[in-house]
């Protein structure tokens, strides 16, 4: 996965880039999946196995995965 640097960076070349990220619905449990944002894949993985297996999924398929979650399609 790429790294990237936080939208808040604002530019500041002292930024923490990131890779992964965890839902701001955690509530630092730990017991959540993180997603990494690339140009065309995004990865997941589980946030209690950072070393184990990363699903990707390409970008139009995954938007349509959360698109369908947000109209509880499914």
């Amino acid at each position: 996965m790429v790294w990237r640097k936080s939208s808040r960076s604002n530019g500041a070349q002292n930024c923490v880039e990131v890779g992964w990220r965890t839902s701001s619905r955690s509530a630092g449990q730990g017991n959540c999946v993180e997603v990494s944002l690339d140009p065309e894949v995004v990865g997941v993985r589980d946030s209690k196995d950072r070393d184990g297996a990363v699903l990707a999924f390409p970008r139009r398929q995954w938007a349509a995965f959360v698109s369908g979650l947000r109209d509880r399609r499914w």
